[in-house]
């Protein structure tokens, strides 16, 4: 588990194809390289992926992870390529500060960037979401969005919008965002077992 609060910005080192239908990325990073272990989770811009090596080039500490054809064709990790940003966040431990909402790192569908407005220090953007998961999001509700835990400002129909503080416009790839962009998007699971429940109803 998460909780959606960033800890570093990773760069993409080498994508790599690899037997079994599965993509080895090599991911530079701040996180100590001694302070990784092999089988550990990391969220990485939201998809949760496991720790298969680590190393160090030039100064700098990297991890692997394996990445198959599902993850891939789900989520953006199928777009990224060597120099590319993403967010990370290692997993909670009992005992840690719950400062988001609890994320799974399960992606469960990309939403679409269709508006952005930069304000003083902020910037808001409007997104769409895919249709059979819009029920899912709620005025003042949580959703992960790159692995971000956001509180949604607005929903209108299947699209929804979020304001960024300057914080996290500075702390997360967020800022890079752009129209027509696709992001990862995890519903909160409180709202996935609510709106189960009224339909058992």
């Amino acid at each position: 588990m998460f909780t959606g609060i960033v800890t570093d910005v990773g760069e993409i080192r080498s994508v790599e194809p690899r037997a079994g239908n599965l993509t080895r990325l090599t991911i530079f990073t701040r996180y100590p390289r001694a302070g990784i272990a092999l089988g550990a989770s990391i969220a990485c811009s939201g998809v949760c992926l496991t720790v298969t090596e680590t190393g160090a080039d030039g100064g700098r500490d990297w991890f692997a992870v394996d990445a198959g054809d599902e993850t891939l064709r789900v989520t953006t990790a199928g777009r990224w390529g060597s120099g590319g940003k993403i967010n990370l966040e290692r997993a909670l431990k009992v005992g840690d500060e719950l400062g988001g909402h609890l994320v799974a790192g399960h992606v469960d569908g990309l939403a679409t960037v269709i508006a952005r407005e930069d304000m003083t220090d902020m910037a808001r953007f409007v997104l769409r979401a895919p249709h059979e998961l819009s029920r899912f999001i709620a005025t003042k509700g949580s959703v992960a969005l790159d692995g971000v835990s956001l509180t949604v400002n607005a929903v209108e129909g299947d699209t929804f919008s979020v304001l960024i503080i300057p914080h996290t416009l500075a702390a997360t790839t967020l800022g890079s965002w752009r129209k027509d962009q696709d992001v990862n998007l995890e519903v909160d699971t409180l709202a996935r077992y609510a709106a189960r429940l009224m339909e058992a109803r």
